[in-house]
């Protein structure tokens, strides 16, 4: 968009634009909640409730803002994507790999977002393992934000990468470490009970 522009011209560009940068903001947030959780970074038992319900609730808009990204492409003028392009990875002509790689992502966010609602069906133990590809969901949604977004060598838009990728990073490592101990911990046990 130029200088000058009528906005109302390029309304859905901005809604798809604005949207992505929620979603991925939003499934940032998620994962990094879920993450601590995971690795137990908030232990008092008030904190726990309330990460989870922040957790729930910023994977439930993100689904919303992943619906208005794309919905809002449809009417695009310059890209002209249509239903197919929207809901079938890899089959929009603009940046194939970046954009099927986003469409993926947002079909394994809804999978595993509302897979949160069926997880007695699923078995716990079966959901948490299922649950552990939401890290390639906030993988794959920097791959498209950075391989398809019209935003992608924007230095601010690298900045919030990189300012969501450092603590999810993080996370991450305490969540593999604490989660090796666990495993350790309860192998140890039936050792010391022999003894």
């Amino acid at each position: 968009m130029t200088p000058g522009s009528d906005p109302t011209r390029y309304g859905s560009w901005l809604a798809s634009r604005s949207s992505r940068i929620v979603a991925l903001g939003l499934v940032a947030l998620s994962v990094g909640i879920g993450l601590a959780i995971a690795g137990r970074v908030g232990r008092r038992s008030g904190l726990a409730c309330r990460l989870r319900d922040l957790h729930e609730h910023a994977a439930l808009v993100a689904l919303v803002s992943i619906a208005v990204h794309g919905l809002t492409l449809l009417s695009d003028r310059c890209l002209h994507p249509g239903p197919l392009g929207i809901a079938i990875p890899f089959a929009m002509r603009y940046r194939p790999v970046a954009t099927g790689t986003g469409i993926l992502a947002a079909y394994l966010a809804a999978a595993l977002a509302l897979s949160f609602y069926a997880r007695r069906r699923i078995g716990p133990r079966r959901w948490r393992r299922l649950h552990r590809l939401t890290i390639a969901v906030y993988a794959m949604s920097v791959v498209h934000a950075l391989g398809a977004g019209t935003d992608a060598g924007a230095p601010w838009l690298r900045a919030g990468v990189l300012a969501s990728a450092v603590p999810i990073g993080a996370l991450l490592v305490v969540r593999v470490v604490s989660g090796r101990r666990r495993t350790a911990t309860a192998r140890l046990r039936p050792e010391e009970a022999r003894a």
